[in-house]
């Protein structure tokens, strides 16, 4: 079965989209871009088209390839002193100048909508409340809305970066999940991904995954966007690997509206997280 995340997406946003009509405050995100890398502005574009759709502001800010670390700073420092702004997002990657880390780790930890400071990454190490990075949550809302189950399922990660493979994986343990982190540098990668159950796929490699390296009936989750010739493909070979899984994200239209619709349920969430009383 396609777990199709276009549609998905849709039917949950129009439930946002009612919750977001319902508050009576403007929900406003400043979202920075730094150059003009073709693949960011695609998504800093959809992002900008995804809130106003669901009647959220965005404060952009897009500034020159060479824009110094201070301008950053003091954007971000501006918008977490606003009371107005309640979500900051940096789109990544960043000019190789500028120091992504400190730059992230500047956003104020309530308005991080992108879950990638010190403080929410360490929260979800936890098993905290927090606001959890974008891809990984929309995955977990992807599974739970066609009621995949996931405890006691011997889960594979594919990839172990912060934005994607790291907290997928604290987030498949804290639903009891059996979680293998594997990567580049994994020894038989083949033995490993074929005892999963669940396997998500985030290496930035177009088709790396084949038929040989999946288990019957697993749920293959591709989180990579590549392009081929033209055309959009992700790291998992999808013609091969469809029959043999129970369940699979196409590319596009799988993961890419999740993380999407996250991120929107990101920006109201840190909204009630500064009005709390």
């Amino acid at each position: 079965m396609i777990l199709d995340g276009k549609k998905t997406s849709e039917m949950l946003m129009k439930r946002l989209s009612k919750e977001v009509k319902a508050i009576p405050d403007v929900i406003t995100l400043t979202l920075i871009l730094v150059g003009n890398d073709p693949a960011s502005l695609v998504y800093v574009n959809n992002k900008r088209k995804a809130c106003e759709e669901v009647g959220i502001n965005v404060d952009f800010h897009h500034l020159d390839e060479k824009a110094t670390q201070k301008e950053v700073l003091k954007i971000i420092d501006e918008a977490n002193k606003n009371e107005k702004i309640n979500g900051i997002l940096v789109q990544l990657p960043l000019p190789s100048h500028l120091d992504e880390n400190i730059i992230i780790n500047a956003i104020d930890p309530k308005k991080d909508v992108d879950g990638l400071t010190l403080a929410n990454q360490g929260k979800l190490f936890m098993g905290l409340d927090c606001i959890q990075p974008a891809t990984p949550k929309g995955i977990m809302t992807l599974l739970q809305y066609h009621f995949i189950e996931i405890s006691g399922k011997n889960v594979v990660v594919v990839g172990r970066s912060k934005l994607v493979g790291k907290p997928m994986a604290m987030m498949m343990l804290q639903k009891n999940a059996t979680v293998t982190i594997a990567h580049s540098k994994t020894v038989n990668l083949k033995e490993v991904t074929k005892r999963a159950d669940i396997l998500v796929v985030a290496v930035g490699k177009p088709n790396f995954i084949t038929a040989d390296m999946v288990k019957k009936d697993a749920t293959v989750i591709d989180v990579g966007i590549n392009k081929v010739e033209g055309k959009l493909v992700g790291d998992v070979n999808f013609n091969e690997v469809k029959d043999l899984a129970s369940y699979i994200t196409p590319v596009p239209k799988g993961v890419g509206p999740m993380t999407i619709y996250s991120l929107l349920e990101n920006i109201v969430y840190a909204y009630k997280l500064q009005h709390k009383n």
